[in-house]
């Protein structure tokens, strides 16, 4: 059986600016991969490149074996790639059950059908978006991403912002969307042990490079080669383990 979502040889940038090249991931379905790494390393990039929000600058992004047209939003979409981005995108004026109407799709779920993964929504259900806290836009954001039934959840900046009591809540929510949508997940994410935690997979970026990968639970037991990844150098230091 193929990966959920797999890229080969995949570069991308803005413009001219190379931001990430010769990037080779696989994420299965109901897991979660963590990517890592240093602000600039290129991380967000890569996100828009996998959502087709930018065009890739060489290799190719494959959900379920089929290769996604490069550089069409629409096209990754229907794919079943959705992107949670780290402004969430919300429309301010609009309630929170509004917010969900709009990204609803015809025979899929109802935004209601999201409450048992994000519960603390309901009290605030016809609240606008704008007038919820940090934590709870965030819920909002993940439960749009759902509520477009993806087959890949990207998601950036998890816990920006954030108090670590919210941070919890919705990492725990993260692994709830694995076991229950069955999502291949990217996480994005600056708080390195927590994501770890989550993880089954992590992967390091730097320098527009993957520097360190592997199994999550192994590189959180080896912080000093987790520190060199981050602050090394790229070409000198890569390495994979199993």
């Amino acid at each position: 059986m193929s990966p959920r979502l797999e890229c080969h040889g995949l570069g991308g940038g803005h413009g001219t600016t190379v931001a990430f090249r010769d990037v080779d991931l696989a994420v299965d379905e109901g897991t979660v991969l963590a990517l890592l790494g240093p602000n600039g390393a290129g991380k967000t990039t890569l996100l828009m490149t996998l959502a087709g929000l930018l065009p890739a600058k060489g290799g190719t992004v494959l959900v379920e074996g089929s290769e996604v047209a490069n550089g069409k939003a629409a096209a990754a979409n229907r794919a079943g790639v959705v992107l949670v981005p780290d402004n969430r995108c919300l429309f301010p004026p609009l309630t929170t059950e509004e917010n969900l109407k709009v990204a609803a799709r015809r025979g899929g779920p109802t935004p209601r059908d999201l409450l048992p993964t994000f519960p603390a929504l309901e009290r605030r259900w016809d609240v606008p978006a704008g007038a919820l806290s940090g934590g709870e836009q965030q819920m909002l954001a993940m439960a749009r991403a759902l509520i477009q039934e993806p087959k890949v959840l990207l998601v950036d900046e998890l816990s920006m912002g954030l108090a670590p009591m919210v941070v919890e809540s919705l990492f725990q929510a993260v692994e709830r969307i694995t076991v229950e949508h069955r999502c291949a997940v990217v996480l994005v994410e600056q708080h390195v042990t927590i994501a770890l935690e989550v993880a089954d997979r992590a992967a390091v970026l730097n320098r527009g490079a993957i520097v360190l990968e592997g199994a999550a639970s192994d590189l959180a037991s080896r912080p000093a080669d987790l520190e060199l990844a981050y602050f090394g150098t790229a070409d000198a230091d890569s390495q994979l383990v199993p």
